[in-house]
Order: structure tokens, then C-alpha cells, then sequence
């Protein structure tokens, strides 16, 4: 059976969710959580919740799913250490950096690679595995053949299957970055996706709200094609939330129909849908409704029961040694595990002797605990009597040091060790003037940008159809990619041709350039964001790498690699990229606006791409080529150009300024701390 992973922002909602029969769940703790809004957990809180996972045979595994700066490094090396004494079973990773981080730390820890890397495809999957993750968590946009391909590499899989959905591929949304600093790769999401926004300006649209999802009535499928692990979101819902979800996919997965009408009332947002799962994009869309917040009140009282007291999960069987002028000695064993408690000597009964029943009466009383009790040997002297207090005792003593032996048992010992990664002494010198690098959607723009760029980035479509120079040609796949058999055969006729650079937006694209021979060049959708990640892609064979655009041009500066360096220095951002076109579900095709109007009056221009996915894009330009002291750091520079004209492309390449609104995007204001 696929175990049942649950969410737990607070102590209280762990218990709810092992007592409803979880068999893992997943945390944070003050620092390094992708969740800094959740309660979280104290690393006294965390040592209480291992204890009790562990206890009940269940895992937790630790999200430290941020991406880190270099002066958090030293920080989150020894927040792995303390952690990995503690036991965690695994921890769940974006950054690479972090990757790197952990592995020299604590050598065996285990590692899951987290949905915000961004993996949705086999090829992925497998160089996660070559990397050392124990589990991919892919993305979670992904259709149920792109799933099984996946489950079919040597690696755990583990899909989320019920709760909020993110508009957003996970990891590749800036938006709550962007329009108020509050990163989602930092932890702090502002979920800006749940304010207004409308293709037509309408007052009140939700135009980029998903429903929550559920996969609960299909999770025979998910079962059958390989799934190791069903994740439930909702890190910040209380434990009513949480355990309800845990026992409907209990009752889904052995074959009853999950009660979805409870599941509804406990929270949705307009009901659920089924995602990208079944390959069909519709109705999607969806709010939280007073209708819903409603019918939640009523259902809290009755779900409570699922979670008030404990469970009784491992069998206890007990031996009882009662002899004249001996202790008595009451033994406990579980699972192989045994453990003696000893009280006083006996008494001479007066009336009534103890007899084997009155020791069984007592001893099965275990309600308190984890433990059922599985029978008594019991070997009991003539006329002797104990006390039922006494032997209430005895009972008490030896199920408390058997909870403290089976913890000690289930708990993981790792190697913790004081290594931490090497930097290089300082970055290498740049050369200057900066070199330009184009990302172009046309093949008018590539064409105008050749002679004055050092490389420029294509979509594969403008290779395949125009004679853009090979040697200044980086071929740019798809960000997100839908079929990866016809994108790798596509890639394989484009190396064919001459072609040999790709840009790798995710480790699925270095997964496939690596295999096909290309020459590697990273984009800015990696979110390197420290030196470590730096010189882990260095590592894995990228030529250069654009930074991270949450970066301040202070911490750029900083970095320590050996690896060349960018920065997308011109052009509007991403801050989405989505599976579903909010335009196409508001207003339909025929009449796409191109863009989305904010609670504010301001048009976020979209980009869609061959209706698999759409851009969301910035509304002010991003301009920082006026203040080249300050790039100094960099070993090129990047422009992206989505509808500008050829003309304005060698206008911005050759030095103009653009017109319109510009801003400086993070590089100077930058993130604040979250620790």
C-alpha cells in the first residue's frame, strides 16, 4: 500500500494525523520551512513529534524546502546536524545548494527531492537518483502517463493527491516576490494568487484561484501505477482538516468511496477537482465561499472523534513471574523488543489468591497507550496476593519503558559530522565590457540581436525553421514539457544539425542535454541563489548559470564559484508560469486580452505557449544595463524579449534606455531575512 503522508503545522495536528492513521507526515521548523506562516516546530517541539512518530512506526520527514543564501549556509549545516541527532527520517530539499549542504553534513541523511525542483519527467527523475535522492516529489502538474513513466525509474515517488492547489508550477512562481517581497521560494509566499485579478477587469475575479484538489475517488489509480507515497497538503489547515483527509484516503485506499461531501464541508474551494491528473484542464478554477466556511463549524465536533485519544498500533504480550519471597516481575515485549519491571514481594492472601485473570484484568488495560494487549504467561505462586494498584503500576512502568525502547529502536542513527563545502577563495575576475545575452521568442528578434549578442536563446521552433547562426544559437526547450520522448527526439535533430547548446530551465533539461551531448547553460528558473548551488551545477557540467532575480546585486557580488555567473538585466519577468491560461478559463481564446488586470488597474502581460502553458509577466520592465559598476560580478548579462519589435531589441542591445515604466525588481531592495 502506498503510504499516507499528512501535514502537521503544530504538535497538536501531528497527533491528529498519526492517531487518524497516517503513516508519515511532513513538517517544518522555524527556519528553512516553506511555510514560515505555519505555527512550525521548535527544535524542542521537533524531538516531542519524532518521539511520537516513531512510537506509532511512523516517519517524519523535515521540510527545509527554501532556497538559502550564503549567509545562511553555516546556519542550516548546523540546524541538518542538530535535526539528523534528533531522527528525522528525511528531509524534503529545493536547493541544491542545500543538497550539497546536507550530504557533507550527514553523509547518509535522506533526501527527497521537493515538488518546487520542479521535476515532471522520467529523465529527471533518474539524474535526482544519480545525484542521491531517495524520493522525487514531482510536479504537480503532471498527467497520469507522465506519472507512471516516472514511477517506473528507480526512485521513490511521492504525489500530492489532496489540498490547495498553486496556480504556479511550484518553484517557478515570483509573483509574491515581485509585488511585495515576500518570496515563495524564501518560505513567505503572500499567495497573491488569491487576489483579484480579470482578463476584462471585472470587480471581484479570482481569475488565478485553483480549487483545492482531490484524488482521493481515483486512488486505485495512483496505487496502480506506482505511487510510493499520497501526499495530503495543508501544513497551515488545523487538525480537524488534516484528519479527515487522512481517513478518507485510509477508506479510498482499501476500497470504499471516501466520503468527498465531509471533505467538502471540512474545506474547499468550490469543491475539488481532480488537476492535471486526468490530462483534461477544465473547471478548475475557485474560490473559498461563505457557503463553505459554513458547513466546516458543523463537521468539527464529529471529526474530533477520529483524533481524541490514542491508538492502539503494536501488540503487547506480557509475562508474569509472581513466587513467594521473590519481586514481582512483570515482563513486556513487542515486536521482539522486551522490557522488565520488578515491584514488591508478595503477600500472603488472606482471602482471595491472585490468580492468572485478576494479573490478565489488570495488565490489558492499555487504553493509554499504543499498545493492544496480545496475552499473559503467567507464573504465579499458591496464596499469594498482589494489590491491583500494584500491579496498575507495574503495568504503567513496563508500557512506558517499552514506548522508550521501541522509540529507541525505530529512531535512525546517522553519521553527523563537522565537514562543510569548499569555496573557492574568491569569485574569478570578469571580463568587461559585460557580454549580452538575448532570449528571444521571434526569429526577427533573434536575427536582430545576433550581431550585437554574445549568445542568443531560441525556442527550438525558430531552429527548426529558420538559419539563425549555430554558433551563437543557445536552443531554449520548453519550460515545462508535456511529452518527453517527441522533446528529446526534437533536441536529437537539432544536435544533429550543429546545434549544441541548450538552455536548462529545470534538472529535467540538464537530464536531457547531458544525455544528448549539448553544452549546458543554466537559466534563471534553477533559483541559484548561493554559491553552493553554484558550484553544484558547476559540478554536474553547466558552462554558466543565470542567478536567481530574488538576488541583490550585494549578494551576487558576494558569491564564491568558479562558476560564470548572469543575471536577466532587461526585459519583464516571469512571475508565473501556469499549466491552465487564466484568459482561456475567464473570457476563452477568441477573446484573450493578452493580459490580467490587478486589483490596482495595472495589466499583467500573458504568453501562451502552444496552450500547454502560460506566462505571467511583470507589468513594469526591468532595467538595470544604465549601472554597470554594479554588475561587475557578472561574467554576462541577459535581455529577454517577449513581443518587442527587431528594432527595439537593437535599440536596448545597443545601449538605449527603454521607455515606459522600469524598475529595479529585487536586485536592490532585495528579500527580507526570514530567520
Amino acid at each position: 500500500m502506498p503510504e499516507i503522508l499528512a501535514p502537521a503545522g503544530s504538535l497538536e495536528t501531528l497527533r491528529a494525523a498519526i492517531r487518524s492513521g497516517a503513516d508519515a507526515v511532513y513538517v517544518g521548523g522555524k527556519r528553512f520551512s516553506a511555510r514560515s506562516s505555519a505555527a512550525n516546530f521548535t527544535d524542542k517541539e521537533l524531538s516531542e513529534a519524532l518521539r511520537y512518530c516513531h512510537l506509532y512506526g511512523a516517519k517524519l520527514y523535515l521540510a527545509v524546502n527554501t532556497i538559502i543564501s550564503d549567509s545562511e549556509a553555516e546556519l542550516f549545516a548546523e540546524y541538518i546536524r542538530l535535526t539528523s541527532k534528533l531522527g528525522v527520517d528525511g528531509y524534503i530539499v529545493q536547493d541544491w545548494g542545500a543538497v550539497t549542504i546536507i550530504r557533507r553534513a550527514v553523509p547518509d541523511a535522506v533526501i527527497h527531492g521537493s515538488t518546487q525542483m520542479s521535476v515532471h519527467t522520467a529523465a529527471g527523475a533518474r539524474l535526482l537518483k544519480e545525484l542521491g535522492c531517495a524520493r522525487v516529489v514531482p510536479a504537480r502538474e503532471l498527467d497520469k502517463n507522465a506519472l507512471a513513466r516516472i514511477c517506473r525509474e528507480d526512485i521513490e515517488t511521492e504525489v500530492f493527491v489532496h489540498g490547495a492547489l498553486c496556480m504556479s508550477v511550484s518553484g517557478q512562481c515570483y509573483m509574491s516576490a515581485m509585488i511585495g517581497s515576500r518570496s515563495a521560494n524564501r518560505g513567505c509566499c503572500g499567495q497573491a494568487c488569491r487576489l483579484p485579478f480579470s482578463a476584462v477587469g471585472a470587480p471581484g475575479r479570482a481569475a488565478l484561484s485553483l480549487k483545492d484538489l482531490s484524488l482521493l475517488p481515483i486512488a486505485d489509480e495512483l496505487k496502480e501505477i506506482g505511487v510510493d507515497s499520497l501526499k495530503i497538503e495543508g501544513r497551515m489547515k488545523r487538525p480537524e482538516y488534516v484528519a479527515s483527509a487522512v481517513n478518507e484516503l485510509k477508506k479510498a485506499l482499501s476500497g470504499q468511496d471516501p466520503d468527498m461531501e465531509l471533505l467538502r464541508g471540512v474545506f474547499s474551494r468550490s469543491g475539488f477537482t481532480q488537476g492535471y491528473f486526468t490530462g483534461v484542464r477544465r473547471d478548475m478554477f475557485g474560490v473559498r465561499e461563505k457557503d463553505d466556511v459554513t458547513a466546516a463549524q458543523a463537521l468539527l465536533p464529529q471529526i474530533h472523534q477520529l483524533y481524541r485519544s490514542e491508538k492502539g498500533v503494536r501488540q503487547a504480550f506480557f509475562q508474569a513471574r509472581i513466587l513467594p519471597g521473590e519481586p514481582v516481575e512483570i515482563t513486556a515485549e513487542c515486536e521482539g523488543i522486551s522490557v522488565t519491571v520488578k515491584g514488591e514481594i508478595p503477600e500472603a492472601a488472606q482471602n482471595r489468591p491472585t490468580d492468572a485473570a485478576a494479573v490478565e484484568k489488570q495488565l490489558s488495560k492499555l487504553g493509554d497507550t499504543v499498545f493492544t494487549f496480545g496475552g499473559l504467561d503467567a507464573q504465579i505462586g499458591e496464596g499469594l496476593f498482589v494489590p491491583a494498584g500494584a500491579l496498575n503500576e507495574l503495568r504503567r512502568q513496563a508500557a512506558d519503558l517499552l514506548s522508550e525502547a521501541v522509540i529507541a529502536v525505530e529512531t535512525p542513527r546517522y553519521t553527523v559530522t563537522q565537514a562543510f563545502p569548499e569555496l573557492p577563495e574568491k569569485a574569478p575576475e570578469r571580463s568587461a565590457p559585460l557580454p549580452m545575452r538575448a532570449i528571444c521568442r521571434t526569429a526577427a528578434q533573434a536575427q536582430a540581436a545576433a550581431p550585437l549578442a554574445e549568445y542568443v536563446a531560441v525556442p527550438m521552433e525558430i531552429a527548426e525553421k529558420y538559419d539563425v547562426p549555430k554558433e551563437k544559437t543557445i536552443i531554449s526547450p520548453p519550460r515545462f514539457i508535456t511529452d518527453e520522448e517527441a522533446l528529446s527526439t526534437r533536441l536529437a535533430a537539432l544536435r544533429d544539425q550543429g546545434y549544441d547548446r541548450i538552455l536548462c530551465h529545470t534538472i529535467d533539461h540538464i537530464a536531457l542535454g547531458k544525455a544528448l551531448g549539448f553544452r549546458l547553460h543554466g537559466s534563471f528558473t534553477l533559483n541559484v541563489y548561493n554559491s553552493f548551488s553554484a558550484e553544484f551545477l558547476r559540478n554536474i557540467g553547466l558552462e554558466d548559470c543565470m542567478v536567481s532575480f530574488e538576488m541583490t546585486l550585494r549578494q551576487i557580488s558576494a558569491m564564491r564559484t568558479d562558476l560564470p555567473i548572469g543575471a536577466v538585466a532587461a526585459g519583464r519577468l516571469p512571475l508565473m508560469l501556469t499549466r491552465n491560461c487564466p484568459i482561456r478559463n475567464e473570457v476563452g481564446c477568441g477573446k484573450c486580452t493578452g493580459s490580467l488586470t490587478d486589483r490596482t488597474g495595472r495589466k499583467l502581460p500573458v504568453f501562451c505557449d502552444n496552450r500547454e502553458f502560460a506566462q505571467i509577466l511583470n507589468t513594469d520592465f526591468l532595467y538595470i544595463l544604465d549601472r554597470p559598476e554594479e554588475l561587475s560580478a557578472l561574467s554576462f548579462a541577459a535581455a529577454i524579449f517577449w513581443d518587442e519589435t527587431p528594432e527595439a531589441v537593437t535599440e536596448l542591445l545597443s545601449g538605449s534606455r527603454p521607455d515606459g515604466r522600469l524598475t529595479r525588481g529585487l536586485y536592490h531592495r532585495g528579500l527580507p531575512e526570514v530567520l
